[in-house]
């Protein structure tokens, strides 16, 4: 079965890894790893490994599940899909070959909507742009439906001869107008729907460049140390959005829970997706 997700802009999430490391100040409340040690201490399989205690911790040691990796292919009901809500599915230990393999399951299920979000996007970049990337992952995915599985799901040409799948989004998360740069990684990255997930927003972004971006998501920090954030930055990234064109989606004020200063911006909730991609190439 999928795992149901409460996150707001998503239905389930899908975790062929679970752990990370912290890399920058985002990180500093991770939910994830607060979780993993939750989850850790209740025996859960997939959070036995421990990580680095100065950037991961206990259960949230980087590890793969490739067990996991064909469960999409047996969910009927077609599904928005948040891949690696509790890791990274870009981080430098996840083998190419494993990244392969996971875009070859979603390339089976075009049913199915996949949002890949990282901290990690120069990565990303780099693995979905070189020679001979796809040509694996049609191979990988071939073999899956000569077993049987999935139907292969349409791809977009991108400039370059490069390839995107449709139903595949992909997005960075920034937090501070000190990685904004991650957005230029983005752009030079293969994707039908580019997004960002300005969440926790601990600040302006008046360096962030929205072109070629097509969804924003942005919101407060939650937890018991969570940052304040303030309306005046959501307000500027809101009017940018709408200005260029960029569908917008205010998570959350944030608190000490998610839900504690609810989602409201000027009297109304903002719940803005990109507009579905033309199933064309």
């Amino acid at each position: 079965m999928a795992d149901n997700s409460s996150i707001e802009w998503t239905e389930a999430t899908w975790n062929p890894t679970t752990g990370c490391d912290r890399i920058s100040a985002g990180c500093d409340n991770c939910y994830a790893l607060t979780l993993s040690k939750r989850l850790k201490a209740m025996g859960s399989a997939k959070y036995q490994t421990d990580g680095d205690p100065r950037t991961s911790g206990p259960g949230f040691g980087l590890a793969l599940h490739p067990a996991t990796l064909l469960d999409p292919l047996h969910w009927r009901k077609p599904r928005t899909v948040f891949v690696n809500s509790m890791s990274d599915l870009f981080h430098a230990r996840v083998p190419r070959r494993f990244v392969s393999k996971v875009f070859a399951t979603m390339l089976l299920t075009p049913q199915h909507t996949y949002q890949v979000l990282t901290k990690r996007p120069e990565r990303m970049r780099r693995i979905l742009s070189e020679y001979g990337w796809w040509t694996g992952v049609i191979a990988d995915a071939l073999e899956l439906h000569e077993q049987g599985y999935g139907t292969p799901s349409p791809t977009q040409t991108q400039p370059g001869g490069q390839c995107a799948l449709l139903n595949v989004w992909l997005g960075t998360t920034i937090e501070s107008n000190e990685h904004t740069t991650r957005a230029h990684a983005l752009r030079e990255t293969p994707a039908a729907v580019r997004f960002i997930s300005a969440e926790p927003l601990l600040g302006p972004l008046p360096s962030l460049n929205l072109a070629g971006i097509r969804w924003l998501i942005a919101g407060g920090e939650s937890g018991p140390k969570s940052r304040p954030v303030r309306a005046s930055w959501v307000r500027e990234i809101r009017d940018r959005c709408t200005g260029s064109g960029t569908a917008f989606f205010f998570k959350q004020w944030g608190g000490r829970t998610p839900k504690a200063g609810g989602r409201e911006l000027d009297g109304r909730e903002w719940s803005e997706y990109p507009q579905e991609v033309s199933r064309v190439g």
